[in-house]
């Protein structure tokens, strides 16, 4: 390619102080941590939750499937760009990628944290340390700020602070700690996002329907649940008449496959037409799929169908993504992948998704 793919979806791993040195001092001993377990490798602990993270996964990038473990994994042995920003443009470099969209790893588990007064001072820390990381190279290290949105008035405070940092766009959580998104409370929190020009991004992983641990059957069959609450999230805000209201806001679909995406806004369509009179739901001014068309935004990685499917979807819609340096992610192979997946499309249409997307959504550079 004569151009470097943007990364419209990347990760950072917190280092063990991340928290600890960024929160406030009344929550500083209770701040998430690493702990060494002798069974899992490294952990990161986080007071009020159940389940351990362990690092194996978070950090996997690059490992042969059949090596691929949750645990065992050290903290030293894993990436160093997902903590050391000069370290990250390397692995940039040897993706082939010009930058990248960046987004927690801890953090999202935190999303669903049931203290939202600890996940308040969690999430404020968090960007308090990513705005130093990004700040080594903000034109490839493209910051993604956190809210929790304990309340609305509260979140769009939040929206402020984040837009003051430096970030590009904000991460949500899939369930806010008022309401929910589709209650007509919220429409002062979208009109700040729009005034601010902050895309909101709802990540994978980040609702309380979306575990990967909540499956019928062997294990596997819980990989495919994991994009569904994004889809909810969606159908939720285009039903509820959100975009509607804010023609102008711009929701990004993170790391939930693109390759539905036709089919769903069909789906939707079919409901609204047939069956909105007695499943009740908002009188709209347009089909549903021109909302998901206008206001939606997709992040994929390894997705031959998105590619496949470009052509129906709105030329802005798709950004790829490497997922760097999650399980997940295509690195190294990015290159390869790419020309595999994405070399029957038209030029123009290639370049947009690998990289002039990403660029116009977050007003990066050219």
């Amino acid at each position: 390619m004569t151009f470097a793919a943007i990364s419209a979806d990347s990760h950072i791993t917190e280092p063990p102080n991340c928290y600890r040195d960024h929160i406030e001092a009344a929550w500083r001993e209770r701040a998430p941590h690493v702990e060494r377990d002798p069974k899992f490798g490294d952990v990161y602990v986080v007071e009020g939750m159940k389940q351990t993270i362990p690092m194996g996964l978070v950090a996997a990038a690059g490992v042969e499937p059949s090596s691929l473990r949750a645990g065992g994994a050290l903290f030293e042995d894993l990436h160093r760009g997902g903590w050391d920003p000069a370290a990250r443009l390397a692995d940039q470099d040897r993706d082939g990628v010009g930058a990248e969209v960046i987004y927690p790893t801890v953090g999202m588990v935190l999303c669903n944290h049931p203290d939202q007064d600890y996940k308040k001072a969690c999430f404020d820390a968090y960007n308090r340390w990513l705005q130093q990381y990004t700040a080594h190279a903000p034109d490839r290290l493209i910051g993604i700020g956190q809210t929790s949105i304990r309340t609305v008035t509260e979140g769009v405070a939040d929206l402020q602070r984040i837009k003051a940092m430096g970030f590009r766009g904000v991460m949500m959580p899939g369930n806010p700690g008022e309401l929910d998104y589709d209650d007509p409370a919220y429409d002062p929190f979208w009109e700040a996002a729009v005034a601010l020009d902050l895309p909101l991004s709802f990540h994978i992983l980040t609702s309380k329907t979306d575990s990967i641990n909540s499956h019928r059957g062997p294990k596997i069959t819980g990989f495919l649940s994991i994009i569904r609450g994004c889809q909810d999230i969606m159908s939720m805000l285009i039903f509820s008449g959100v975009f509607e209201r804010h023609p102008k806001l711009k929701v990004v679909c993170v790391e939930a496959d693109a390759g539905w995406a036709p089919h769903f806004m069909y789906r939707m369509d079919h409901a609204y037409k047939r069956h909105r009179y007695w499943m009740k739901g908002k009188e709209l001014g347009q089909l549903p799929s021109e909302y998901f068309r206008n206001n939606i935004s997709l992040t994929f990685q390894d997705d031959f169908v998105a590619f496949k499917l470009a052509d129906m979807l709105a030329p802005h819609q798709l950004m790829w993504a490497n997922d760097f340096p999650h399980s997940d992610s295509t690195w190294p192979w990015s290159q390869d992948v790419i020309a595999e997946q994405a070399g029957h499309l038209d030029p123009s249409l290639r370049k947009r998704i690998l990289r002039d997307n990403v660029a116009e959504l977050y007003k990066l550079a050219a």
